[in-house]
């Protein structure tokens, strides 16, 4: 039978929304209420699905975001989700031909980067995307860490933390979101909708059962908010009634040192809390240090996270910052086109200037490969000595590096 791939229709999206969830195996039919609340949230233009025999066997998904680059601007991206192919239909080019129509969209529309979390390794570098963020969740063990346990839980340079409710939340969230934004790359926009589905404030899709957080906000001695926790406990207990539960953190902001300080000391005071698990995190989050024995800390997972394509090589490059002072021709290869060319760099702490050139190269990468560096987080040293970046200068990997890296690493606290 032939296969169809073309954007879907309302009348098409429950089936849609039904093999989103087949592939990633949360089986059973979506209800009524469920369809018509994501459908009033999402753009149909920017969906598309196989269909065979009027059955959906595969989806693909992207709608409009910002991604903070480093030095705190902002470029629109094209986020890429609910991508899935039927196992009965694997390796029949449908996910290539879904991804084509889509990146050519997205740079039509004026998009920079495109933006996904990769479910597999393997799968996104053949269209050019690179991770580009990375994330670390540690679990750390309450009476190890060596915090006072007769203290109340309450920082001690003039601040407080406070219970709240998911309504204060939505009132102080976006605004110390947009902050958290300034000062991290790789953070990514969150709409409205965003804090009423992690508050409670409209219906969870029916595959994902809702069990209300706890929720805390953190005020400085102004009485400033600096910062929120969002985190559920479960309920365990030991032989002879001994408490053993665990906090795990859904989401917490800290825009401040003394904020995130006091959020995790908080968090380690809670009565009846064994465990604390961190959710996703940067990779250098301060929290083991913030114990006073890190080794309370131990890494859970550490894996790639936030993966990143670059659809317009010159404004990406110009719109994030750079501390030195440096030129590098760049001599980009993408089998998909658009990020393809060679590019003088010319990056001050002024700004930068990035156009296409017939100079020599200095250094010769992937698209996937600039991608990787362009939050930071990567070496070109590494990618290099990997044999995945070429370096046709010598010193040139030297150069990329003291132009690209950051003092903190890149992170995105989302998943999308």
């Amino acid at each position: 039978m032939s296969l169809d791939v073309r954007t879907v229709t309302a009348s098409a999206y429950p089936d849609w929304l039904r093999a989103v969830q087949n592939g990633f195996l949360t089986a059973g039919s979506p209800t009524e209420d469920d369809v018509a609340d994501r459908l009033a949230d999402t753009d149909l233009s920017r969906l598309q699905g196989a269909f065979e025999a009027g059955r959906c066997v595969a989806t693909f998904r992207s709608f409009a975001q910002e991604l903070t680059v480093v030095g705190g601007a902002t470029v629109p991206a094209d986020a890429i989700s609910s991508v899935t192919v039927a196992p009965t239909h694997r390796r029949r080019g449908l996910l290539r031909r879904m991804m084509a129509t889509d990146l050519a969209a997205a740079r039509e529309r004026g998009e920079v980067v495109a933006t996904l979390i990769a479910a597999e390794y393997p799968i996104y570098g053949r269209f050019g995307f690179g991770p580009a963020a990375g994330a670390t969740e540690w679990e750390v063990s309450v009476h190890r860490a060596g915090l006072d346990s007769h203290r109340s839980g309450q920082p001690k340079d003039g601040g407080r933390v406070e219970m709240v409710d998911g309504a204060d939340i939505r009132e102080y969230g976006p605004e110390l979101h947009a902050r958290l934004a300034a000062l991290r790359p790789g953070t990514v926009s969150r709409g409205e909708r965003w804090w009423k589905l992690h508050t409670g404030a409209v219906p969870s899709p029916a595959h994902h059962k809702w069990t209300e957080p706890f929720y805390v906000i953190r005020r400085d001695a102004d009485g400033e908010v600096d910062g929120l926790a969002v985190y559920g406990t479960d309920d365990k207990w030991g032989d002879g009634n001994q408490p053993l539960n665990t906090a795990t953190v859904r989401d917490l902001i800290a825009v401040t040192p003394a904020a995130e300080r006091a959020l995790w000391h908080f968090l380690c005071s809670i009565d009846w809390v064994s465990t604390v698990r961190s959710g996703n995190r940067a990779p250098d989050d301060l929290l083991p240090l913030l114990l006073p024995d890190p080794r309370a800390a131990r890494t859970v997972t550490h894996s790639d996270w936030l993966w990143l394509r670059l659809l317009d090589v010159e404004r990406a490059l110009e719109a994030r910052s750079y501390e030195s002072e440096a030129s590098l021709v760049l001599d980009v290869r993408d089998g998909g086109g658009m990020a393809e060319g060679r590019f003088l760099l010319d990056v001050s702490p002024d700004g930068a200037r990035c156009t296409p050139t017939t100079r020599s190269a200095d250094l010769a990468l992937g698209a996937g490969e600039l991608a990787s560096l362009y939050l930071g987080d990567e070496s070109a040293r590494r990618l290099v000595d990997l044999g995945r970046a070429e370096e046709l200068r010598a010193g040139a990997a030297g150069t990329a590096d003291a132009v690209f890296r950051t003092g903190r690493r890149p992170w995105c606290p989302d998943v999308f």
